[in-house]
């Protein structure tokens, strides 16, 4: 503080969208505001939610004689889904699964994509929290 001009800004509340909230406990971090707005982005936000992220039991294939979307949308969900698993580990492997198909989606991979959106609206406030470790 003696060589540069500094302001004390108390502790962090967002970093890169990632909301952060420091207690005495542990520190929390989710991506509410961002997956709320990566919902209304896609126009997901008043669709209806899910529970799971995949179907269970669902076999995903290259699907080549399916109805073809467009790349660059598709590559859009795709990468604000694997941004929002920074937070949401437990997507990894629904995104995992839809990113195969990035150099040639078609309707069925766009609506797998679609199907893990519609299952952020059930958990928007869920993040991850990193408990104090506690001194022996």
């Amino acid at each position: 503080m003696r060589e540069f001009d500094m302001t004390d800004l108390g502790k962090m509340r967002f970093f890169l969208g990632i909301e952060v909230m420091q207690r005495a406990d542990g520190i929390f971090i989710n991506q509410k505001k961002y997956a709320l707005e990566v919902l209304k982005r896609f126009e997901m936000d008043r669709s209806k939610p899910v529970h799971n992220p995949i179907v269970p039991g669902y076999k995903f294939s290259e699907d080549e004689d399916g109805v073809k979307v467009d790349i660059t949308f598709y590559k859009q969900v795709v990468g604000s889904l694997m941004y929002l698993t920074t937070t949401r580990p437990y997507v990894m492997f629904a995104v995992n699964l839809i990113s195969w198909y990035m150099t040639n989606p078609s309707e069925l991979h766009l609506q797998a994509a679609k199907r893990v959106l519609r299952y952020l609206k059930v958990t928007a406030d869920y993040g991850v929290f990193y408990k104090n470790g506690e001194e022996e």
